[in-house]
């Protein structure tokens, strides 16, 4: 199934770039590449939740991202989600660095945590995604995996119920540069980095 023209072209671009991946970032990647296959293997659907301190930026771009990977790589019952320590809101910034990577997403809701419309793929529906506690309803309370994207939520959130996999996978916070002259460039360079790691963790998973 193929991708957004924008998307595939930066996905293209970054398994160009696997390399650019530490050792040890890989290590850590190949555990969930192995949840996903056992998963796989058990016939059984792979929910993936993305953690990491308010739900705005990276655990976002991660959700979107691994269910971009998933169809890139023709995996088939895979479910992504995000959730936070708490609740505050898809930042804008991250919204559109997404956006410029070839995402294509657009608000649908008002007030302070609207819920925005995330597509990756002609044929693919769109996902809704806002900012949400872990515990929220719309996320899964077993079966599933917890990745944890920043080292904020990995110490507050020691122990999350129902998890197959917890697997911490920091990135470092855009938000430090909101409001320098950094900011687009930083808020780029996190998305296409967590798209490079999650690509590359997927791309084990390619049907032959």
């Amino acid at each position: 199934m193929e991708l957004y023209t924008p998307l595939s072209d930066t996905v293209q671009a970054l398994e160009q770039e696997f390399g650019l991946v530490p050792p040890e970032r890989k290590q850590r990647l190949q555990q969930l590449t192995a949840y996903i296959q056992q998963k796989q293997a058990q016939g059984q659907p792979v929910r993936l939740n993305f953690i990491c301190t308010h739900n705005s930026r990276r655990s976002h771009m991660a959700q979107l991202w691994a269910l971009a990977a998933a169809t890139r790589y023709g995996i088939a019952d895979v479910t992504c989600f995000s959730g936070g320590t708490e609740a505050t809101a898809f930042n804008p910034k991250a919204v559109k660095a997404m956006q410029l990577v070839g995402f294509r997403i657009e608000r649908s809701g008002d007030g302070d945590n609207p819920i925005y419309q995330a597509s990756h793929a002609p044929e693919q529906p769109a996902v809704q995604v806002w900012s949400k506690a872990v515990t929220d309803a719309a996320n899964p309370a077993t079966a599933f995996a917890a990745i944890m994207t920043c080292s904020d939520a990995d110490r507050n959130c020691p122990f999350v119920p129902g998890t197959e996999l917890r697997l911490a996978l920091p990135y470092e916070d855009p938000k430090a540069f909101d409001g320098t002259p950094q900011e687009a460039e930083k808020y780029t360079e996190r998305a296409r980095q967590i798209g490079r790691e999650l690509l590359y963790a997927f791309h084990w998973l390619k049907k032959k």
